[in-house]
């Protein structure tokens, strides 16, 4: 992703950050990493929405999307491990991965995690992928597991699909650890 749609991803990282701090109870409740990968990066690790600042991100060489997901887990499964040890509640966690290119390293075993973690029976966490212009929709959809399929975003709507994001988290936030959310339908950034 270069040129304007980095740009337009950068605008919708910056709106993301605007409307949860608009929402008093996600910005007690929801916490945000991002990771890039080409190569894997950590940008931020996870803090809470207040001290949330979006990142700048810029593209770099190729896509090992397996080795981003793998890690993006574990340090999921870090952070879970820190409430737990804690014994504080959390919500289901959700992993939010968007691309516009395909894996160029072994991505399987990534997907393995991905489908057994965001099965209906374990529920360790929800993994959205979305799909920018040229990103590789059947890779995308044998990534993920099959309750869940990765949505296409129509055109550049990043600044939409963050406002839906956030509001979808806004909603969780809201509700009791465990409770089951109905999230609003992704409209205005999805296509089929």
């Amino acid at each position: 992703m270069n040129g304007r749609p980095i740009e337009e991803l950068n605008l919708g990282l910056r709106v993301f950050k605007e409307e949860l701090a608009s929402d008093d109870m996600a910005m007690q409740r929801v916490e945000v990493a991002i990771m890039t990968f080409g190569p894997v990066q950590v940008i931020s690790d996870f803090q809470t929405s207040d001290l949330f600042q979006p990142p700048t991100l810029s593209t770099t060489g190729d896509t090992p999307m397996g080795a981003a997901i793998a890690q993006g887990l574990e340090m999921l499964e870090a952070r879970k491990a820190v409430y737990k040890q804690a014994g504080v509640s959390y919500y289901r966690p959700w992993v939010f991965m968007i691309t516009d290119g395909s894996p160029t390293d072994n991505w399987q075993h990534a997907a393995s995690m991905v489908r057994a973690g965001d099965s209906p029976e374990r529920k360790a966490f929800s993994f959205f992928a979305v799909g920018v212009e040229g990103a590789d929709m059947t890779k995308l959809t044998a990534i993920c597991s099959e309750n869940r399929p990765p949505m296409k975003l129509k055109g550049l709507s990043f600044r939409e699909l963050f406002s839906w994001l956030s509001s979808s988290l806004g909603g969780v936030a809201r509700s009791q650890p465990g409770q089951r959310v109905a999230l609003p339908a992704p409209t205005g950034w999805s296509s089929v």
